[in-house]
This record gives structure tokens, sequence and C-alpha cells, in this order.
């Protein structure tokens, strides 16, 4: 155990493998004061549970030995559309799909919810950062944002916070109608339905918005803190409902609903290659870096892939299609080192220009100010290093599968905002508000997982290491501000350059400023008085020179503390054939490239009001479907 004192997320690794290694122990001391008839029940429940979840991560495909020199559809990513996309096309029992996955196996420690935050981490981040800002990111490490992607079996979903929102219908309403037929809300709503296995009776009753028996399971969490209700509680006292976001309307308070089940994490590959790894027409390919699409010049067809694999470097064919699921970061990178981008970029790094589109242009995220804390006078926050030391939480957890291991990554709560239009029940939400009703300054987790920098964190964060609180993230939720990515060089292994482009638009920046001061409005209500929570006013060093609660003042601490939701998306934009802006066609096809499509966030044309991991697998979802129609093959009805 030595070597888990040298990363953070070693230490988080090795405090959950710790305490299920003394499980049975702690079990045992625990039943001695309980009621003896409860001891078997607990212990045969716990011990069992125990290694049924370390078997669940043992039910991936297996790692294919032997790769084929051709399939009918290979597809690139094993993330959350690429793990729906394969499992989809594998329905079809003559077509043969091979999926490549540049990381490796998941495991069941990623699938404890509230661990999420260790995990970026790990090797299963691609572990991005942004191009340094002069206008963003300014208290992080030399002024570069980081951006977490999945690079395991599951992409994203196993990294991300498990949040589950589906969006405003006007968004996809939008999408149709910026000349995309077939992606309005009656188009996509049944393919976020057939995803769908909510486990929530109550919700599950709601048979127009809801659905059980899908592969994706949607549970709102059972553990709650005294917080998290005083959040709900505050935006019922001022007058906002609450409600279920996932349904006919959208603004208002929720607890959160999440992919998750019985406590655990379903990611993609749990929900939709786990139930299907035995067919015999799937293969899996994990730890294989795809470094170029294969393209023949005169033709402009994609024929296969190369990629390498334990410094190997491999070609394998694809007799029908390609599809790109790599993400809004990965997608546009490989498209351009194929050939497929803008003609004056491509020219410079080198590369020969096969068809000149607008790759990776219109990038977008959910950017939030971060930081926003408050202290409070009883320990009824969570912590997730100080869960980790409570062997009676894995009891709790691994007996019950309840608990804070259940809570994912400490988020509890949300409130979705229009501002715009705040008197209409049915607005359109510019603003959502995260609620996590833990301590994110510690330093395993605030200056660790986003990268602030020391002199800044320990001169605003370090007096409150060891404070209870809770914190908000006010989050833009349709930012006109965009950014682009680019090729650092011709090399695939050189990590892109981000450019986020952050609060281009000074809209962006003072809706954010809108929520900042409304979560301070939530704070001074009764629901919160009575743990004297009060707001953490140490001010940021490059921000003291303007009034502290200032509207110029909070603006200046959101470009200081940027910081993401993971939400990349945009950077291969679907439209129709008139729009030059546009990457793929409405059928998700390649635009000028026969046999090559993308099905993955980055071609969303407008980023919706949602959490994107949602949105990403309604996309794999009618993704695949269309690829069916095009090739003669039945679709299941909706």
């Amino acid at each position: 155990m030595r070597g888990c004192e040298a990363e953070a997320v070693a230490m988080a690794m090795c405090a959950v493998l710790i305490g299920l290694a003394q499980l049975q122990t702690h079990v045992l001391a625990q039943t001695r004061s309980r009621a003896r008839a409860q001891r078997p029940t607990i212990l045969e429940s716990g011990i069992s549970l125990l290694f049924r979840e370390a078997l669940a991560s043992l039910q991936e495909p297996i790692d294919q030995p032997v790769v084929l020199p051709e399939y009918d559809f290979i597809v690139v990513g094993a993330g959350t559309a690429g793990c729906v996309v394969t499992s989809r096309l594998t329905e079809v029992p003559n077509w043969k799909v091979l999926l490549l996955e540049a990381g490796s196996e998941e495991n069941f420690v990623m699938d404890i919810p509230i661990v999420a935050n260790f995990l970026q981490f790990s090797n299963a981040n691609w572990d991005y950062r942004t191009v340094p800002s002069n206008t963003s990111c300014l208290g992080m490490e030399n002024r570069q944002c980081r951006y977490p992607r999945g690079k395991v079996m599951g992409g994203s979903s196993v990294l991300n916070y498990m949040i589950y929102t589906r969006g405003n219908r006007r968004d996809y309403d939008n999408w149709r109608d910026m000349g995309n037929p077939g992606w309005g809300w009656d188009d996509v709503l049944p393919y976020f339905k057939k995803s769908e296995d909510m486990q929530d009776k109550q919700l599950a009753r709601d048979t127009k918005y809801h659905k059980t028996g899908g592969y994706l399971a949607v549970s709102i969490p059972e553990f709650r803190t005294p917080l998290a209700k005083a959040f709900v509680d505050a935006g019922r006292e001022s007058g906002e409902p609450v409600r279920d976001f996932n349904g006919e309307k959208q603004t208002g308070f929720s607890y959160i609903q999440s992919t998750t089940k019985n406590g655990t994490r379903w990611s993609s590959s749990r929900a939709f290659l786990h139930p299907v790894r035995n067919r015999r027409n799937l293969h899996v390919k994990k730890r294989a870096l795809v470094t170029r699409i294969l393209i023949h010049p005169e033709n402009k067809t994609a024929y296969g892939v190369e990629y390498r694999h334990n410094g190997v470097t491999y070609r394998v064919r694809a007799t029908r299609e390609v599809i790109l699921s790599a993400g809004a970061i990965n997608s546009p990178q490989l498209l351009m080192l194929s050939g497929v981008g803008p003609k004056k970029h491509l020219t410079q790094v080198g590369i020969p220009v096969l068809q000149n589109l607008k790759v990776g242009y219109n990038l977008m995220d959910h950017v939030c100010k971060g930081g926003l804390t408050f202290v409070v006078n009883d320990t009824v926050s969570l912590r997730t290093d100080h869960i980790l030391e409570q062997r009676d939480y894995y009891v709790d957890y691994l007996a019950y599968k309840m608990g804070p291991l259940a809570v994912p990554g400490g988020c509890e709560a949300l409130a979705f905002y229009d501002f715009a239009n705040p008197d209409d029940d049915d607005g359109y939400p510019d603003m959502e508000l995260l609620f996590q009703s833990g301590s994110i300054v510690s330093e395993t987790t605030l200056r660790r997982n986003f990268g602030i920098a020391d002199d800044i964190y320990d001169a605003v964060f370090k007096p409150i290491e060891k404070a209870d609180t809770w914190m908000v993230l006010p989050m833009l939720m349709r930012p006109k501000s965009k950014g682009r990515i680019m090729l650092k060089s011709a090399n695939p292994t050189d990590k892109p350059l981000i450019f986020p482009n952050y609060f281009a638009h000074q809209e962006d920046l003072d809706l954010i400023v809108k929520g900042i001061k409304k979560t301070i409005e939530l704070n001074e209500l009764a629901p919160f008085k009575k743990f004297n929570s009060k707001l953490h006013d140490i001010p940021i060093p490059g921000c003291k020179h303007l009034k502290f609660g200032s509207d110029e003042y909070w603006g200046c601490a959101t470009r200081y503390f940027s910081f993401t939701i993971y939400h990349q998306s945009g950077t291969c934009k679907m439209g129709p054939v008139s729009d030059k802006t546009a990457v793929v066609d409405p059928r998700l096809r390649v635009m000028g490239i026969k046999g090559l499509r993308v099905i993955d966030a980055s071609i969303m044309p407008e980023i919706p009001a949602a959490h994107t991991n949602a949105p990403t697998y309604m996309i794999g979802e009618k993704g695949s479907d269309m690829i069916k129609e095009d090739w003669g093959e039945r679709t299941q009805p909706l």
C-alpha cells in the first residue's frame, strides 16, 4: 500500500480497496451490536454484493485477441455514443462490427458514485488542457483549464457525475429549424425513452416522458443530506416549482436524476455492452489508439482505419462504414489527421487536404463559476476524503447500496432558471444552479481536480479547508461564445489545441453573475438559516481591487475560476448542405466523404440546456437507426 501516497487518485482507490478488504471483519463487529436475526442478512448481502460488483467488471466484452482483416462497420470510441451504436448495430446478426477503444477496462471502483471526482487522476482520463488564456481560467495553473475526457470502456460516462437531464424541447426544435429534419423534439423524445430504464416508480408512471425496460438505468439517489433538502426547500420558499426536469416543463428545482442503479454507476459500457457481450458479430479491441481514417483520395470513400496497439501499427477495413464516436475533442482531431478539415490549417501542419470542412469550429461548453462556497456550523456536508475513511459507510453501501458513497460525486440537486423570462412557468433555461452538498476545498479535490494555482488556493480556500461547506456551480446553459479545436501537429499522439473562448460575449459573463446573485439570495432564506450558512468572502487576490460582492467582482471571479462541466460539444456540426459551417449532414454523414459518419456530442449544432450525457445517448440511438435505415434494415418500433 506504500505506493498509495503518490497521487490523489491512488489514495482514493486505496481507501476504497482497504475499506472493502476490511469489510468482513467490520461487518462482524457491527452485527454484534445489532439484533442476532439481522446478522446473516447484513453479512451475506454485504459480502455477496462485494463479489457481485467485482464480477460485474468482468462482464465487458473480451479484448479481441485476433482482429479480422475487415468488418462491415468499424466504430471508433467506446464512449457514451460508441457503446450505443455498437450495441444497436450488432442487433443485425449478419453485420460484423469492430469497436476500437484507446483505453482499457472499466473496474468496479469506478462505479462507486462518490469517487467520481478522483477518476480524472487515473489512466481513464485523456487529461487535456486548454490553451493558456488571458480572459478565462486565470486562477488555474498556467491559466489553463483542465478538460477531463474518458479514455476507458464507457468513455466519459465513467468519469462524469452521472447527472441525467435531456434538455428543453426548444433545443431540438431549434436543431430542426436550423435545417436538420428529423431532429425536432417530437422526433428525439422517443429515442430518449428508448434507452431509459427508469428506476423511480413515481416517475415511471409518467409514460409520456419516461420508460422502463431500456438498457440505461436512471434513478433518483436515495441518500440525501440536510443541505440538499435546504436547497430544494429554499427554491420552494422563493416561489419556484419543484418538478421533474425531464418531464413537460424544465424550470424549477429538483433532486438529481442520475445514470445509476442500486447506488452504482451505470456507464454506457455497463448498460449497452455488458448485456450483448456474447454476440458473435461483436469484436472489441482495447488499448487501440486510432491514428487516422483511411480514405481513398480519388473517390473520397472511407474504407477503414489505422490504429496502434502495443507499439505496432495495424490497418483494418470497413466494407460499409466507419463511425466516429470519439467525442467532441477526438472526433475532430481524427478527421483533421485524416485530411478532412479546414484547408488552411491542415496545410499549415503538413496534412494533405481531402475535404475542406469547418472541423473543430463551434466548440461549446457549459462553463460555470467555480468556488462559490458557503460555510455552515454543523457536520452535515459531504467531504469525499472523510467519507472514504469511514468503514461504516462501506457496510451501508455494500449491504444496502445506500449512504454517501452512492451520491454522484457529491451532487444532489439542481435548479433551472430562465432569467430572460422569469415569470414564464414553462421557461427556456439559460442558467442551471448545480448544488453540491460537499466541500471541494481540500487539496485532493479542488486544487488537484481543477488545477487551481497554489498561491490562489492558499489565499482563498486554505483557511476553510477543515470547515463544513456547500457550494453551487452557476452554469451557463446557452452560451453565445464558441471556441475551436486545432491540431498541434500531424503527429496523432500530440494532444490537440483547445481554445474554449469563454466569455467572448459579455452576455455570457453577465448571466453567470446573475446565477451567483441568485444563489446568494437562496442562502439568505430560512432553510439555510438554521445552519448559520454564510458566504465564504475571502476575495480572490486578482480581484481585490473590486468591491467584494459587486457585479464587477463576480465577473472577475468567474474569469479566475472558469470551471468546465465536461460538456464539450459541437465541433463536427450537423447542418444542411447549404450551411457552410456544417461538417455532417442531418443523417450524420461527413459531407463530401462516403462511408464515414460522426455520431457523438460533436454533431450538436447548438448545445442543449442539459448535461450533455443524456442527449449523447439519444444521438447514439437515433444515429444507429439512421444507419439501419440507410442499409435497408428494419428498425425497432419506438
